[in-house]
């Protein structure tokens, strides 16, 4: 290994470049559905090599010093990226005669700008930089703030974080319950990157003496978490989960919306399974619905005439408000709760856009370039102000999230008192067979868990679901499957969030990472004098 690791340290120009590309695409293999965590101690240990080799001879300025770091930082966050990533590429596709030419926008241009948070990861480590463990630290702080910063920062995209490669099975998240995302990721770079000492075989005994402490912990909590009792069931209620894979080229087309509704429909209507209650809620997927109901009244005499008394369903739809005078209709992207009499009951819009693929940020500017929105839809859409439970049959509480809102930890953060459930509809319809439906129902798997309660998922193509308190799928449809799911859906008493209190140990973890390789940075150089 010390043979291997003084290869990569002596790596120069673009060898060194596709190395750390090559490391970061392969770091991608850790991450859903491929779940193969062993990559991550190859990867990163080569990531510290190479920025073992990032070095500049003295007397240089401070940019100048930080290049190198800076660059490999990118490279591989920018093989990271483009390789979990390039799903998104799918999306313009579907209409590809409209927006193919964005196709290099959304596959190259998103990744290079996300491998921008793991070049400055690396930098920031650099500057903490030592020849024993203590680097190992400097780099789990770095990435760990890094992917904290990439939760908000430019309207935020928190997708695959690297703590996600140490939590593929419902076993190995429950310590999301303690240390958070935040934590998660610091401590899954930590890990990964133990193997690095065994090249110069420095701290190799405290590096293989702290992994495996940290290992055991995970796995023991989780094995307590898991075969803790789940809180008390305050009561079942009967959902039935439509996935009606309706094709994306069809869906806004005005010829084939009546069937595309009906069909909907009669899957809503079709009776349970033997022995299965008649369901109380009907859940189907984002923009389920085909058209506005302002547009189209009689569709809501028609749910009413589908929905049995006591029933309530809820629907992804576009909602539509007037404007005022000469401005134009404004358009949200909801979820509405239509009653069996075919009223409208509530409804919550999307608070949190996908800039390009639902709004245009700096359209004035975008506009006289020729640019308009990246994913092809019906129109752009206006931001709902703020997100509000909805009430479910038996007095449940629904807390809705609208596609990717379910990926920020922050937003779904939430205190619940009363028994309630997750809401997430989606439509990943857009991106066809490929890992992006899959990573995204990671992600409603790791919300559950931090919040400790159930979820439903209703997805247009799927991943439809029910998810339990500890992340475990209670059942679920197939991708690409036209069907039903109905569940007898338990809900909690009582349910602990514990996200609030695990954000704060996630940042007292990078606060000590810091301090460590703070610390090992002046001793270093106190022994260098």
């Amino acid at each position: 290994m010390e043979r291997l690791a003084g290869r990569i340290i002596l790596l120069w120009g673009w060898r060194r470049a596709l190395v750390a590309f090559t490391a970061g695409a392969l770091a991608v293999l850790t991450q859903a559905p491929f779940d193969f965590f062993a990559v991550g101690f190859v990867s990163f240990p080569v990531l510290v090599w190479l920025l073992d080799g990032a070095t500049v001879p003295r007397p240089a300025a401070l940019t100048r010093r930080l290049a190198p770091a800076l660059s490999i930082g990118w490279w591989f966050g920018f093989g990271y990226f483009l390789a979990g990533l390039w799903w998104i590429g799918n999306a313009l596709l579907v209409e590809a005669d409209s927006f193919a030419w964005a196709l290099p926008i959304a596959v190259v241009g998103i990744p290079a700008l996300l491998a921008i948070f793991y070049a400055f990861a690396c930098a920031l480590a650099w500057l903490l930089w030592t020849n024993n463990i203590s680097r190992i630290a400097a780099l789990a702080f770095a990435f760990g703030l890094a992917e904290w910063l990439r939760t908000f920062l430019f309207t935020g995209f928190p997708w695959n974080p690297i703590g996600f490669a140490a939590m593929p099975t419902p076993l190995l998240m429950q310590s999301v319950k303690l240390v958070g995302v935040i934590g998660m990721n610091a401590l899954a770079v930590f890990i990964f990157s133990m193997p690095a000492l065994f090249a110069a075989r420095r701290n190799l005994g405290l590096g293989v003496a702290a992994a495996l402490a940290l290992v055991a912990a995970h796995l023991g909590y989780g094995f307590l978490s898991m075969g803790a009792r789940l809180p008390e069931t305050a009561q079942t209620l009967p959902v039935r989960i439509v996935q009606p894979a309706v094709d994306l080229s069809e869906k806004w087309d005005n010829s084939v919306r009546d069937r595309i509704f009906a069909t909907t429909l009669e899957l809503s209507a079709r009776p349970p399974e033997a022995g299965m209650p008649a369901p109380k809620l009907i859940l189907w997927p984002e923009t389920a619905v085909p058209f506005l109901f302002t547009d189209r009244p009689d569709a809501l005499a028609a749910i009413g005439e589908m929905l049995q008394p006591g029933q309530l369903l809820l629907t992804g739809a576009v909602r539509a408000e007037p404007g005022s005078g000469t401005d134009a209709p404004r358009y949200y992207n909801a979820v509405i709760a239509i009653d069996d009499s075919g009223e409208i009951a509530d409804a919550v819009d999307k608070v949190h856009l996908v800039p390009f693929g639902e709004y245009l940020p700096f359209s004035g500017l975008l506009a006289r370039l020729g640019i308009e929105q990246l994913v092809a839809g019906p129109m752009n859409f206006v931001a709902g102000s703020q997100r509000h439970p909805l009430a479910l049959p038996g007095g449940i509480v629904g807390l809705p999230f609208i596609c990717y809102e379910i990926i920020f930890p922050d937003i779904v953060a939430v205190d619940v008192t009363s028994p309630g459930v997750i809401v997430n509809v989606t439509n990943d319809a857009w991106f066809g067979e490929t890992p992006g439906p899959y990573q995204h129902f990671r992600q409603a798997q790791v919300r559950s868990v931090e919040s400790g309660m159930p979820l439903l998922r209703a997805a247009n193509t799927g991943i439809s679901g029910v998810i339990d308190p500890r992340g475990r799928i209670v059942d679920g449809l197939a991708m690409n499957s036209r069907g039903i799911l109905d569940v007898e859906l338990a809900v909690p008493a009582s349910a602990r969030n514990s996200y609030p209190q695990a954000r704060l140990v996630g940042f007292a973890i990078l606060l000590i990472l810091a301090l460590f390789a703070a610390a090992g940075r002046v001793w270093h150089g106190m022994r260098a004098v």
